[in-house]
């Protein structure tokens, strides 16, 4: 068990790792072109947030990992294309507030290009509440890949996951040995809340209005 439970932490940081990636890479590509540029791709890119946003995660997760089949790598790109939503969104504003301020008029009069400006001048002023909600994502994507492997379509045997692990012991907690169960679940929640106290923190750390 300890074993088993040992490697199915290095799923979980993995899955957190790539997934804040992925999303992260989209995330912040397609809220700075909808944020900074306005008009037509401001619409576009919306558009696509808003029909994303109204699907519900776990059903989105569970149809894109049963079309790129089950497994390993299938289980974190389809958790990563799911959470780049809130990080476009919070970029989009960000990039908004951001781009009609001072040092961003001298860019331009600079004759800086716009993809200097976004990638050197806008990004890095917004990073603090990017950093806060990729915490969150980082939780987010531990409890999705948990359920994921708790229905099955998550990391499949012999590698051992938590959601697996709760799935294969969870008749036990009623047959004498409940721990088999417990321990897992408490792990997931243990990571899961230190992740969320993680992104507290540094909202609070980043917060420069406090």
């Amino acid at each position: 068990l300890l074993s088993r439970i040992l490697v199915g932490a290095r799923i979980s940081f993995s899955i957190g790792f790539v997934a804040v990636f992925i999303s992260l890479l989209i995330g912040l590509f397609l809220g700075s072109i909808a944020g900074y540029f306005g008009g037509k791709w401001d619409t576009l890119i919306m558009w696509v947030i808003n029909v994303t946003w109204s699907i519900p995660t776990l059903l989105l997760v569970i149809a894109i990992t049963l079309a790129l089949g089950k497994g390993f790598w299938q289980v974190f790109i389809a958790v990563g294309l799911t959470m780049w939503v809130e990080v476009a969104r919070i970029v989009r504003g960000q990039v908004m507030s951001v781009k009609e301020l001072q040092y961003v008029t001298a860019a331009r009069a600079l004759g800086f290009t716009d993809f200097r400006i976004i990638v050197k001048h806008i990004l890095p002023n917004i990073l603090a509440p990017v950093i806060v909600i990729s915490a969150a994502n980082f939780a987010a994507a531990i409890l999705i890949e948990s359920g994921l492997s708790f229905l099955g379509i998550g990391a499949q045997p012999p590698m051992s996951s938590w959601g697996a692990m709760i799935k294969d012991h969870y008749n036990y907690i009623i047959l004498g040995k409940p721990y088999l169960a417990l321990i897992p679940g408490l792990c997931i929640m243990s990571l899961v809340m230190a992740f969320m106290l993680i992104g507290n923190t540094l909202r609070d750390a980043l917060d420069v209005k406090a």
